[in-house]
């Protein structure tokens, strides 16, 4: 990596470490590809968080809890009480408590990644045989949208359970502007369609894209702040103050939007609980 930095352009460098590690399915050259990368890392980081909280119960006590035990609650009780504040239909919030939990910490761990030296991983997973790859799962709109639909059918199947099957598509027709009429009805069912189909598609693409978005930006300022230490010594200083400077802002942005994510989670699956 380091040898082959030397011939590469500031351009060519940072598409080098934009680029996916991808794997067509199918025939050579199909419309489907896997970013094995994105897979790799958020599966790694799935297990790695169940086995800490596995880990953590398994050394729970009645008596004077440990420092992680410790915590593991204050992060829990903080999750189970912005659940109870927002979704207060029923006991179903034991559900989407953990359920918000899970998001929340996988969501933090994948955004976390962002910390990792991008030419340390680059020259271990070249030396691993893999000419790209990229750490950051969050930073591929595949992982987020996958995240995103995945909340986007549970908040359809709450709403379905909640107000059957029936009573879903009556919504989806006949709500929030009524039907009128009789003569006016048809028309009516069209614009209620179209608003709710709005309202639908606009959640996941919303819930998807500010995390993705977020995440993109920070990987390519991180890459051109420290680009900007090439431009000579006398750029060096400017390059550590302003890396160092949006490192500090960038830990904000990695927890933020990992509650945000988790939040809009609670909030999107109390909705479908409600009627218009």
């Amino acid at each position: 990596m380091a040898a082959e930095q030397t011939t590469l352009t500031p351009a060519e460098y940072i598409a080098h470490h934009l680029t996916f590690l991808t794997e067509p399915v199918g025939q050579q050259g199909g419309f489907w590809t896997i970013n094995v990368d994105s897979l790799i890392v958020s599966l790694v980081l799935g297990f790695l968080g169940l086995g800490f909280f596995y880990w953590v119960a398994k050394g729970t006590t009645t008596g004077v809890p440990t420092r992680r035990q410790a915590l593991v609650e204050m992060f829990f009780s903080f999750v189970d009480r912005e659940v109870k504040d927002i979704f207060t239909h029923g006991d179903r919030h034991r559900f989407v408590g953990p359920l918000a939990l899970t998001v929340g910490v996988w969501v933090l761990l994948m955004n976390a990644m962002d910390f990792l030296p991008a030419d340390v991983v680059a020259w271990v997973t070249e030396h691993l045989g893999m000419h790209h790859f990229r750490p950051v799962p969050t930073a591929d709109v595949n992982t987020t949208f996958a995240l995103a639909v995945s909340v986007w059918l549970l908040m359809i199947g709450f709403a379905i359970k909640v107000k059957g099957a029936g009573g879903f598509i009556h919504e989806l027709f006949c709500s929030p502007f009524g039907t009128g009429p009789i003569w006016a009805a048809p028309l009516m069912f069209v614009l209620n369609f179209a608003f709710n189909l709005v309202e639908y598609i606009s959640k996941p693409l919303s819930h998807s894209l500010r995390l993705f978005g977020n995440m993109y930006a920070g990987e390519i300022l991180y890459l051109l702040l420290w680009m900007l230490a090439s431009a000579g010594l006398a750029a060096v200083p400017f390059a550590i103050l302003g890396g160092v400077a949006w490192s500090i802002f960038h830990v904000l942005i990695v927890l933020l939007q990992a509650y945000i994510f988790m939040m809009l989670t609670i909030v999107y699956i109390s909705m479908a609980h409600e009627s218009h």
